[in-house]
């Protein structure tokens, strides 16, 4: 389903300082091109956001998000994993609100990574074409 909303959907990308935001800054540097509905984050590492983060981001007007990080390029004692696991609570409580899981992805973008950080854009703007962008007004239902 595509969308007929007059700006296109929004998307976020969270690039760890040391691996995705160094290829989204080669990008850059090579005046390469991705739409201007994208927007990055830097990052140190992913894992210090936690579930409620992504849901909220979703709320507040991005259709998807991006995590691109090499997995090995986190400061932080097992970010790799915990990014992974906070990803996966994300992509179950994704599930129970109703929203499609491919609207988060987990990509491994290093420093040089020009050609795949623009794959990832473009392969993320073919979902958001497919399901559209996130039906609003919506809300993230809070735990207890």
């Amino acid at each position: 389903m595509g969308t007929s909303q007059s700006s296109p959907p929004k998307i976020l990308i969270l690039a760890t300082l040391s691996g995705g935001y160094r290829g989204a800054d080669g990008v850059g540097q090579m005046h390469a091109e991705y739409q201007p509905n994208t927007y990055v984050l830097p990052v140190v590492c992913p894992s210090m956001f936690p579930e409620d983060f992504y849901l909220r981001t979703f709320e507040k007007g991005m259709d998807a998000i991006i995590v691109m990080f090499s997995g090995s390029d986190c400061p932080y004692k097992d970010g790799a994993q915990k990014t992974a696991d906070i990803v996966n609570r994300t992509y179950q409580r994704m599930k129970e609100l109703g929203l499609d899981t491919r609207r988060l992805r987990l990509a491994a973008i290093c420093t040089v990574c020009t050609t795949p950080f623009q794959k990832e854009v473009r392969r993320m703007e073919e979902i958001l074409d497919e399901i559209g962008p996130v039906e609003r007004p919506y809300s993230v239902v809070r735990e207890p």
